[in-house]
C-alpha cells in the first residue's frame, strides 16, 4: 500500500505506533525574520495559488518558495527533495513518492538523511494527511536506522500551503503537535522547520 493511500488509523496499527496529540511541540521557537525575496513572492503568489486551488499550484508557488528559503536560512546546510519516489519497504506498504523530504546532508543527488518530510493535504484536508505524514516519516527513520546515520528523530508536516500542522516521531511515538500553524506567520513557520534540523 503506498504511502498515499496510509491513514493515521492504518498507519499506528501496522507500524506499531503510539499516538500522542497533547504537546504544545514549538511554543518555544522563536520567528525568523523573512527575506524581502520570500516577501515579495508569496505576496504575489498566494492569492493566486488560492484562487488556482490545486495541490500542483499550492505546491509550486507556495510551498517551493518557502522551503528553498529555509534552504538559504539552514546551518548546517541541509538537501531539499520534491516529487521523489522514497521505496523504503515493499512488504511494509513504504513505497511511493515524497511531496518533499529534507535530509541533514549536503548531497543532493540521493536521500542520505532523511529528517523532515513534508506532505500537501489532499483536498486541503490535513487531517486525511496525517496518515501519510506518519507512513513516510516511519519509513525515514527505517531508511535511517539502515544507514546508521545517526538520525534517530523524525519531523513531518502537511500542508495546504497556507496551513501547516507538525509532527514528530521518537522511538514508536508520533507527536501530533497540538497548534497550527498559518501562512500569516511564515517565519514561525520557518523558525519550526530549522528547529527540526538541529
Amino acid at each position: 500500500m503506498p504511502y498515499n493511500r496510509v491513514t493515521l488509523r492504518k498507519a499506528e496499527k501496522a507500524f506499531q505506533l503510539r499516538i500522542d496529540e497533547t504537546k504544545d511541540l514549538f511554543s518555544t521557537v522563536t520567528t525568523v525574520k523573512i527575506s524581502d525575496l520570500l516577501s515579495t513572492i508569496l505576496e504575489g503568489n498566494v492569492p493566486l495559488a488560492l484562487a488556482i486551488n490545486t495541490e500542483k499550484a499550492r505546491s509550486e508557488m507556495i510551498l517551493a518558495p518557502i522551503l528553498v528559503e529555509f534552504r538559504k536560512l539552514a546551518d548546517p546546510p541541509i538537501s531539499l527533495f520534491s516529487g521523489v519516489a522514497f521505496n523504503v519497504d515493499k512488504e511494509k506498504g513504504l513505497t511511493g513518492t515524497c511531496d518533499f523530504i529534507i535530509s541533514r546532508s549536503t548531497e543532493q543527488y540521493f536521500i542520505t538523511a532523511p529528517v523532515i518530510v513534508i506532505v500537501e493535504a489532499k483536498n486541503d484536508n490535513i487531517k486525511n494527511g496525517l496518515g501519510q505524514c506518519v507512513a513516510e516519516m516511519f519509513a525515514a527513520k527505517l531508511f535511517n536506522e539502515r544507514e546508521e546515520n545517526g538520525v534517530t528523530t523524525i519531523y513531518g508536516a502537511v500542508t495546504t500551503g497556507d496551513h501547516w500542522k507538525f509532527l514528530k516521531l521518537e522511538d514508536q511515538t508520533v507527536y501530533i503537535d497540538l497548534k497550527e500553524y498559518y501562512l500569516v506567520n511564515v517565519g514561525k513557520i520557518l523558525g519550526i522547520l530549522l528547529h527540526m534540523i538541529h
